[in-house]
């Protein structure tokens, strides 16, 4: 979590991502959204430390899928984003949309 209790940008992204994703919320596939939505890689250590971190904190819930016949038997962790997950990602949506109020032409001026 970021200082004084908003998201970090990467738990941001993640939870987002994990949202999107819906019932195929796992590690790799959050990686490849985070790819291919804004164009950030994300390393694999990077993803799970942070998951585990946040499921700590009960903002994702985390089950073991049934295995999989394309992924030799292995089972995925599947993460679904919780109620208190989505409070944090609206909490920090509504202090950004506070700061960018007014600055849109600031923004433009080169």
């Amino acid at each position: 979590m970021g200082r004084d209790g908003y998201l970090g940008d990467l738990e941001q992204m993640l939870l987002l991502a994990a949202l999107r994703l819906g019932d195929d919320a796992y590690g790799t596939r959050i990686m490849e959204e985070l790819r291919s939505a804004v164009g950030r890689r994300v390393s694999r250590g990077s993803v799970y430390v942070t998951l585990d971190r946040m499921e700590e904190k009960g903002w994702i819930e985390s089950s073991m899928s049934g295995p999989r016949p394309e992924r030799g038997g292995r089972p995925r962790r599947v993460v679904r984003v919780t109620a208190e997950g989505v409070a944090e990602l609206r909490k920090s949506r509504e202090a950004l949309l506070t700061l960018w109020d007014g600055l849109e032409d600031s923004l433009e001026t080169p």
